[in-house]
């Protein structure tokens, strides 16, 4: 089996588009589609459909996803074998276009000669993220143990950075035109956070939200992605969606969305950094780098687990 295929199907499932991946890769569009399109011969699947927002993966695609995972890593570390300290530094996040991405992008900027990898589990449970920084899959993971005390030997925890929540709303929902607003003044409006994993670390976080303030908060549906919610708030007059401060997003500028903070108290995601206790060097650039972010002064809500110094 060519890896390159798979490293190729590997990608543009985590991109949900053949064009991003290819570019990263290096390669032609045509010659990714051509290496798709072996791949799915030599397995007698399909493994993408094609959407107008991109692709995504079959039945068959996901079935084979985490396979794929594997033989990408086996390769990788057959290389590294014969060449020590080849491997790019591989940090796990949550997304993309979420915080921790940001962050990371913001540190490569600033040192642009670092060796770094930055890839998305796509796992809810922190488990699994666990398990593959014992197997060295990957060397860090923006992710929480949300008990610090189940933590297996050998893997620790530290507070990367908090991130404060805003309300994302279209121009027609009644909080859309004020400047800030409070938890209070989120009562008795539906918020939409749809696809909340049970065992994942933000159902924890929303329950515990959801407590502290009255609020009404509504996981229900599968999410369907970014922008089928962007779509829905734009068309919506009563629904709104909670995202991080330091979040991308970006929408047709006809949506004419609206972030809001919320203050009074701030509402924080605090987000963790997952690490071997004998950590592959090039992370302590990053932690640094994490640590001499702006810190937040203002009064602030963060869960149970949630201390700057966990």
């Amino acid at each position: 089996m060519d890896t390159e295929a798979v490293r190729s199907f590997v990608r543009a499932a985590e991109l949900e588009q053949l064009q991003h991946a290819a570019d990263e890769l290096g390669v032609t569009q045509q010659a990714f589609s051509k290496r798709i399109a072996t791949l799915e011969r030599q397995l007698g699947v399909q493994l993408f459909t094609r959407t107008a927002r991109g692709v995504e993966l079959t039945l068959d695609g996901q079935a084979f996803l985490p396979h794929a995972r594997g033989i990408v890593t086996g390769a990788d570390r057959a290389v590294t074998a014969v060449t020590p300290g080849s491997r790019a530094l591989r940090v796990d996040v949550l997304g993309f276009r979420s915080a921790q991405a940001v962050v990371l992008h913001d540190y490569w900027r600033s040192h642009p000669g670092v060796h770094l990898d930055v890839v998305t589990l796509k796992a809810n449970d922190p488990r699994t993220v666990v398990t593959a920084i014992q197997a060295g899959d990957v060397d860090a993971s923006f992710r929480t143990v949300t008990d610090p005390a189940a933590l297996p030997p050998g893997v620790r925890m530290i507070h990367a950075f908090d991130s404060p929540l805003e309300l994302l709303v279209g121009p027609r929902h009644p909080l859309a035109s004020a400047r800030t607003l409070t938890p209070a003044q989120l009562r008795g409006h539906r918020i939409w956070v749809p696809g909340i994993a049970p065992r994942s670390e933000w159902a924890e976080f929303y329950d515990q939200l959801v407590t502290a303030f009255d609020l009404c908060l509504d996981g229900a549906g599968p999410h369907f992605g970014d922008e089928v919610l962007l779509d829905t708030l734009a068309e919506s007059a009563d629904v709104a969606t909670f995202v991080g401060a330091r979040d991308r997003y970006v929408w047709p500028a006809s949506y004419d969305l609206r972030r809001i903070p919320i203050v009074d108290p701030v509402l924080v995601y605090p987000l963790s950094l997952l690490l071997p206790e004998h950590a592959h060097p090039g992370l302590r650039p990053i932690i640094n780098h994490l640590r001499n972010l702006p810190p937040l002064t203002a009064k602030a809500w963060r869960p149970s687990w949630g201390s700057p110094a966990t």
